[in-house]
């Protein structure tokens, strides 16, 4: 058998790789959208690595977009297989799917606008979406979904298993048992890997003992803020920002995940009568959808979270907070003076709602930026997050005078430790790991970290590249 790593490779973003065995049959490891602006990438998410038509079938790690980004642009490129997922995975992925191809067509209807008045009607050249609404529906009526720890045939040689990854809901590794010249090759793929002790969801669970292993590395370099400090720490910023300076405290966060864990830990301080009596925002038709299909999973839930429902039923819900659907309504928040908490997609501000907020307030002194979670350097909040004085936005740049703050604590990525953790029982079993979804530099120093711990052979492969196993 033969693995090609076609996306995520000393990258973070874009997770894409690619199963060959010996009778040619073609297994698709997760196939995300690249979320970044490097030049040597911008034609990533346009061209493939491989023939989509000569896919047999893809497995999925979890929904988030730049895992599962990709798949409508495979199927409508020829892709005909059958996509296995998690339960939930499958139920997030229908929401994500179609809100992705939803941007992508405002996006370019926007663009192509604004070239037909700046030139001659001749010689406009159109972009197109990368896939349509039409080629999601398309899409998951291939969907195929399982529960966790329950192995299935994927053909007649391998065998496939979920296991609870703890990093959004359904989100899971992935074990594979594969058949070839009378032996059993036991190879995983780690998708990526949640923090323990985090609420919402279950700890990540450990894999089998697997032969080769694919492993992320996002935060292979650092390790996170404990609980307790983070929590201090999260109301430290409020009560600074909006009770101190009457500002906004504006907050990038992915829809899924990471919305959802915030809500949580502000119901908590509201709760306890920590949180000051000042508006909270949701600034997402998607995370309002996506915190509905949350409540319809409690198979995810940590015990954690089932204990507080017997006391709040709603952990989602508390006095101030809304939900924001109308893009009406959210623009009103760019011009409103009052001093609240706004949290908006993308994590990355790269697309999504937040980046309006940004434009309208990061040259407000009195506000501040949370950033919560890895953003790729060439985004916005990626270019916050090492100090950028200003930043790019529609096309303008804008002076950075709010604060900014990180707190990568809320990160649904395991650190470098719990990945060391989650690693621990394959030490004795593993002949190679290949990390992937990082980037180099961060990737480079976890590789040392595992060879120090006893692991005998860590590899980081390019884009692009293919080895025989």
């Amino acid at each position: 058998m033969k693995i090609k790593f076609c996306g995520a490779a000393r990258e973070v973003t874009g997770s894409c790789h690619l199963i060959t065995l010996e009778d040619g049959y073609k297994i698709l490891l997760d196939c995300g959208l690249y979320q970044g602006s490097d030049k040597n990438l911008e034609d990533f998410n346009s061209r493939w690595l491989f023939d989509p038509a000569e896919i047999d079938c893809l497995v999925l790690s979890h929904a988030h977009i730049d895992h599962a980004g990709r798949i409508p642009k495979l199927v409508k490129d020829g892709f005909r297989g059958a996509i296995h997922a998690t339960h939930a995975t499958r139920s997030l992925s229908s929401l994500m799917l179609l809100d992705s191809a939803m941007i992508q067509e405002r996006e370019v209807e926007y663009k192509n606008k604004r070239r037909s008045k700046n030139h001659n009607f001749d010689d406009i050249a159109y972009d197109e979406p990368i896939y349509t609404s039409k080629d999601v529906h398309a899409t998951m009526e291939l969907f195929i979904s399982y529960p966790y720890e329950k192995w299935f045939d994927v053909h007649p040689k391998v065998k496939v298993m979920f296991r609870d990854a703890g990093h959004i809901l359904g989100s899971a590794s992935v074990s594979l048992k594969i058949e070839e010249n009378g032996k059993v090759i036991n190879f995983g793929f780690s998708g990526d890997v949640g923090r323990p002790h985090r609420p919402i969801l279950r700890d990540p669970l450990p894999m089998p003992e697997m032969d080769y292993l694919i492993c992320e590395s996002t935060y292979g370099d650092r390790t996170h803020e404990d609980a307790p400090a983070e929590t201090d720490h999260f109301l430290r910023i409020i009560k600074q920002t909006c009770i101190e300076k009457g500002g906004k405290l504006l907050i990038p966060a992915f829809s899924v995940g990471r919305t959802q864990e915030i809500v949580y830990i502000l119901d908590k301080m509201a709760n306890e009568d920590l949180l000051p009596r000042i508006p909270v925002y949701v600034d997402s038709p998607l995370a309002v959808n996506a915190t509905t299909i949350y409540g319809s999973h409690p198979e995810c839930f940590d015990e954690e979270l089932s204990d507080y429902m017997a006391i709040d039923e709603n952990p989602f819900g508390f006095n101030g907070l809304r939900y924001v659907r109308k893009t009406e309504d959210s623009k009103k928040l760019n011009y409103s003076k009052e001093a609240c908490i706004i949290i908006a997609s993308s994590g990355m501000a790269n697309a999504g709602r937040i980046k309006h907020h940004l434009y309208h307030g990061i040259n407000d002194p009195n506000n501040t930026v949370l950033i919560v979670g890895y953003a790729a350097p060439y985004t916005p909040a990626g270019q916050l997050r090492i100090g950028a004085k200003e930043i790019k936005l529609f096309g303008e740049f804008i002076a950075v005078r709010a604060d900014v703050e990180i707190m990568d604590s809320f990160s649904a990525h395991a650190d470098k430790l719990e990945l060391v953790e989650f690693l621990r029982n394959q030490r004795e079993s593993v002949k190679k790991i290949f990390l992937t979804h990082g980037d180099y530099e961060v990737q480079k120093s976890f590789r040392g970290l595992l060879l120090s711990v006893g692991f005998a052979d860590v590899e980081i492969p390019a884009l692009g590249e293919e080895i025989d196993l």
